[in-house]
């Protein structure tokens, strides 16, 4: 199961299904306001947002099932991971976290969220993330803008409750050249789990994964092990 970026959608991981083996089956969540929920008002705080995904996700609890998220998506793969153990009594088979500072962490808020739409862009295009064509299209900022801000706030205001652990095994993953987010800070992953831990780099930045996706997806699928056979969910 995918979670994406801020500003992100389950379209960021549409290739991914041709480079996992075939007894590994891969979901996405679309996060509300996008895409084929564009209908739908965005969410723009952590708990609505979690505890909405992890009871979307019940059904699949009949198999063993893992969380990859990037940027504010390993945030909110951790809070999903958090209410399903309390809930069903049993972690995911692995939580995959990228690109984000541990929650134990502090991250002082910048408050981009509060920007005007110039100044979000702007400084949401210097991590490397945004399409050229939303910059030059006032119709598809329209359409970009307020998903991205409502993400955004999540980004900045979320606090983790303090001293809370997932039983999974976590692998962080970082860009040796990610100017937002420091190796230590991703490493501190390793205290919220009550498992293995695990990390590796990638040469990029924040966005990596979009150049790196098949080693990315090739060193997720090994870390995997023997989980999976048909049907089941990564």
């Amino acid at each position: 199961m995918c979670f994406a970026h801020a500003g992100g959608s389950a379209g960021t991981f549409r290739a991914w299904p041709g480079l996992l083996p075939p007894d590994v089956e891969m979901l996405a969540v679309q996060y509300p306001g996008r895409q084929d929920r564009f209908g739908e008002p965005c969410m723009d705080s952590m708990e609505p947002m979690a505890a909405g995904i992890a009871a979307a996700l019940t059904p699949f609890l009949d198999r063993p099932v893992a969380f990859f998220g990037h940027s504010l998506g390993a945030a909110v793969a951790y809070e999903v991971a958090l209410r399903l153990e309390r809930a069903h009594g049993t972690p995911p088979a692995h939580l995959f976290v990228s690109g984000r500072s541990a929650p134990s962490r502090p991250r002082p808020s910048r408050n981009l969220h509060r920007l005007d739409d110039d100044a979000l862009l702007e400084e949401l295009t210097a991590l490397g993330g945004m399409d050229g064509q939303v910059l030059a299209d006032p119709g598809l900022r329209a359409v970009v803008v307020p998903a991205l801000r409502a993400d955004v706030r999540i980004a900045e205001t979320y606090r983790a409750a303090a001293g809370l652990r997932t039983g999974a095994p976590v692998t962080a993953y970082h860009g040796d050249h990610d100017s937002s987010v420091e190796e230590p800070d991703v490493r501190a992953w390793s205290e919220h789990t009550a498992s293995d831990f695990g990390f590796r780099s990638f040469a990029g930045d924040h966005f990596y994964l979009q150049q790196q996706a098949p080693e990315l997806v090739a060193d997720l699928t090994a870390r995997l092990g023997g989980i999976g056979h048909p049907g089941r969910a990564a």
